[in-house]
């Protein structure tokens, strides 16, 4: 895949009804510009996926083909070219979160069940109040960058610098006793805000989010919350919003143990 296939890309997530914009494609490029694979048929393109390596840990993402393509085997294909591109690079782990539609491919390759996610949607009322945050400088992103590691046992160092280059001012984090508690991004989206990832202890996760409340209030936001994190499913639903669909996240190889208690939403599909 190049910059080239974007328009593709775009089509095909529109057909998917994903939240996606061109600049989610561009960063897809920009972190593993080599593991990003289009299917073609006759010529014309019909399918892609996209992987990126953090070390140990793989993360697929964006497998798409094209509604009159499917179930002729181009998903199952672009999985195991993507596949065969992260198993030589010494990989240990291979992630991702699947749609119900993606779900039985996935696990004829091997992957299994970790965790459900539920995507939180809706509109935004007005906040009830103010919460204690600070903007993100510069300087604080290497303090995100380890609790994002600590939490989610994968060092996705490149994804959350380019993440905050795109949205500076999306960003928000708590500190306590000196040191980062917590902290949120947020992107924008064709049909939503994308908050997340919120990475937090179980004070300031609240705090984070009660502030996502504050500064979006009056758009349409998509949140994408582990199950097992009560709080964080309470609070959402605590803002007025829905639960859209459900992610399956799974896994294929050695198990990642994150701290879900910590983790209040995801970053989205696209990475975990």
């Amino acid at each position: 895949m190049t910059r080239a296939d974007i328009p593709l890309g775009m089509r095909l997530k529109q057909q998917n009804g994903w939240n996606q914009l061109e600049a989610d494609w561009q960063r897809l490029l920009a972190l593993e510009p080599d593991g990003c694979f289009v299917a073609e048929a006759d010529g014309v393109g019909v399918g892609t996926a996209g992987a990126c390596i953090f070390g140990p840990i793989a993360w697929i993402a964006m497998v798409l083909v094209d509604a009159e393509r499917r179930k002729h085997g181009i998903g199952t294909a672009l999985m195991k070219h993507t596949l065969a591109y992260v198993d030589g690079r010494d990989v240990r782990s291979v992630r991702l979160d699947a749609t119900p539609l993606g779900q039985p491919i996935y696990e004829k390759l091997g992957f299994v069940a970790e965790y459900t996610l539920a995507r939180f949607e809706g509109m935004l009322p007005a906040a009830p109040s103010a919460t204690p945050t600070e903007p993100v400088a510069p300087a604080d992103v290497a303090e995100l960058i380890a609790l994002d590691r600590r939490v989610t046992a994968t060092d996705r160092g490149k994804q959350i610098e380019r993440l905050y280059a795109e949205q500076p001012d999306g960003a928000r984090l708590i500190r306590r006793d000196g040191r980062v508690s917590g902290f949120v991004l947020a992107r924008p989206g064709a049909r939503a805000w994308q908050i997340g990832p919120c990475l937090a202890d179980a004070r300031a996760g609240p705090l984070l989010l009660a502030d996502v409340w504050r500064r979006f209030a009056g758009q349409t936001v998509f949140l994408d919350v582990p199950l097992s994190n009560r709080p964080a499913v309470d609070f959402a639903q605590s803002m007025g919003l829905r639960v859209q669909r459900h992610l399956l996240r799974m896994g294929r190889g050695e198990p990642v143990l994150e701290h879900l208690d910590e983790l209040w939403t995801s970053s989205g599909p696209e990475k975990g």
